[in-house]
């Protein structure tokens, strides 16, 4: 086995946990050292081992999320439920699950951008803490992030790894897929807010009024949504259909053409294009041929036969460890580089254990991507929420978010995992 590959990737993990704001650079960088180390030839790392499909998708996404924002329909649906909730509490409850709702479609750090406003102000009005609801925003959406193929890139590494298409997150050989894992961790995250915060707090209907700005970003995020459904349905190879990455772009140059000429906001269009998340495009270039000339290498089927030999026959401890390392080991570092390394020593688990690969794909779904709502840091929508709720005044500890976040996050990811294993074992 050549130990080249293995080493660098770790110095690349190393330099992402010490210097996490340099990631895409850090990525970038090891990418270039394997190319130039010769452990992969330049044609081959951009031909073969990145996937531009789901460059596009991503990037066509985080316009339409962008967009999104700029319309205010969430800010408005949200102070719509404000409005007729009986109190504050079941009003926060709410609009935390309508929060996972959308960033089931659409990036997780837009979507604490839309509805963290709605919070400040609901603290304010309901004489709140503003910190757990910022906590709450952000654990949420990272929850629902996992849910479709393009609510997250760990969501789309998984797809692009095991040939999902975007239907098959709802329903994999007739069976509920990890869209509904999801959605019952959801309902237990929903019931753990509910109670915590249903005391307390005066009553919050009074917030400012929203205008909508425009219907047509929820009408290009809709056909996002439906497009790609139907590519999923009408591909005959599975996965991800070839044109859903054109599909997507398309949609977003649409958006940025409306905003510029049929809004007359060419300046509001420049900007928004100026501050999309261009370095995670880059981090996952860098990513994508890393685990990719890893993967090549031999390395991660001898830690699947590594993994096999430890867990034995049995299944439920294979499963059990999935789950809780991922967990552990994404609550402080970055989940798209561990997910890009995990998927096939998972694959070669369950080959070795001889099972259905979906229960241990999705164990590992579940606890990379819920397992960073452990810490501040554990995810960028966190690091997102808290700087929000810093600005006003209200400070968030580790131990402060580890408190609130941490039953949260055992609890979510115990009710998600415990229905991947009851439907999938």
């Amino acid at each position: 086995m050549n130990v080249f590959v293995p080493v660098v990737l770790l110095l690349m993990y190393a330099g992402i946990i010490m210097l996490p704001a340099k990631k895409m650079w850090i990525a970038l960088g090891a990418a270039a050292v394997l190319v130039l180390g010769g452990a992969v030839s330049p044609g081959h790392a951009l031909g073969s081992l990145v996937n531009w499909n789901i460059l596009l998708i991503y990037l066509g996404s985080l316009v339409l999320a962008e967009l999104f924002i700029y319309s205010r329909v969430p800010a408005f649906i949200a102070e719509r439920i404000v409005e007729r909730s009986p109190s504050v509490g079941v009003a926060i409850t709410i609009i935390l699950l309508l929060t996972g709702l959308v960033s089931a479609f659409v990036e997780n750090v837009a979507t604490v951008l839309v509805v963290a406003p709605i919070m400040i102000e609901m603290a304010k009005r309901g004489k709140k803490p503003l910190a757990p609801l910022m906590i709450g925003l952000a654990v949420m959406a990272n929850l629902q992030g996992t849910a479709t193929l393009v609510g997250d890139p760990p969501s789309m590494i998984f797809a692009n790894f095991a040939g999902y298409s975007f239907n098959d997150f709802f329903f994999k050989l007739g069976k509920p897929s990890i869209f509904f894992a999801i959605q019952v961790g959801a309902i237990v995250g929903g019931l753990y807010f509910f109670f915590y915060f249903k005391s307390g707090g005066k009553d919050a209907h009074a917030l400012p009024p929203e205008r909508i700005v425009s219907w047509v970003p929820s009408l290009l995020l809709l056909a996002m949504i439906g497009g790609l459904a139907a590519f999923s349905a009408l591909s005959s190879h599975g996965g991800i259909h070839p044109a859903s990455g054109i599909l997507v772009l398309a949609l977003g140059l649409a958006g940025l053409a409306w905003l510029a000429f049929l809004q007359k906001k060419p300046e509001d269009a420049r900007e928004l294009v100026s501050h999309l998340d261009w370095g995670t495009l880059g981090f996952l270039v860098g990513i994508f041929i890393v685990v990719g000339a890893l993967s090549e290498s031999g390395a991660l089927e001898s830690f699947a036969r590594l993994l096999a030999r430890w867990v034995g026959s049995n299944l439920a401890a294979g499963f059990v460890a999935i789950v809780a390392i991922s967990v552990l080991i994404s609550g402080f570092v970055d989940n798209v580089p561990y997910i890009a390394a995990m998927l096939p020593v998972v694959a070669g688990l369950a080959k070795a254990l001889q099972v259905q690969p979906e229960l241990l794909y999705f164990g590992l779904l579940v606890g990379s991507c819920l397992g960073g709502n452990l810490t501040p840091f554990g995810a960028s929508a966190n690091i997102v929420a808290t700087s929000l709720a810093e600005k006003q005044g209200s400070s968030v500890t580790f131990w402060a978010w580890l408190r609130l976040a941490g039953p949260f996050t055992i609890l979510t990811t115990l009710a998600s995992s415990g229905f991947i294993w009851l439907v999938w074992r």
